[in-house]
């Protein structure tokens, strides 16, 4: 199997699902516990490069969605939905929050912290379970 041999409106729409999942959790669900775990004032944030840090995230959403989409079309293309779904997950229970409870301890950063950042990377891989396994 070639590598890029993948289902591309999938990759573009599951990482699209992921972003959409940050809009809301990171936005009304927990954007206010998030800024005072993080340290940072609205004004704070709207001084950032909006379009850096959008593009940026969004371009490593499409590289997530591509890496999930190439394993599922490699290993996994006959299993169900659910099990798509489970595999996404475990991706992030995995491999995702493993890392960033690793950085998160090293950094000394706040449990609320790293609570409100690994359910959105649950989240996250979920929703581009759930695309990715709709759209084979």
């Amino acid at each position: 199997m070639n590598i890029f041999d993948v289902n591309w409106l999938a990759v573009i729409l599951a990482a699209l699902a992921g972003f959409v999942v940050g809009g809301v959790w990171y936005g009304p669900l927990m954007g206010k516990k998030w800024m005072g775990a993080v340290g940072l004032t609205e004004e704070q944030i709207k001084q950032g490069n909006m379009g850096l840090i959008y593009g940026g995230a969004f371009a490593f959403s499409l590289l997530a969605s591509w890496t999930l989409a190439h394993t599922f079309a490699t290993y996994a293309q006959d299993l169900s939905v659910g099990v798509k779904v489970l595999t996404a997950f475990g991706v992030a229970l995995g491999f995702i929050v493993p890392a960033i409870g690793t950085n998160y301890l090293f950094s000394q950063k706040s449990k609320t912290l790293f609570f409100i950042d690994a359910g959105y990377w649950l989240l996250f891989y979920i929703a581009m379970g759930l695309v990715h396994s709709w759209m084979v």
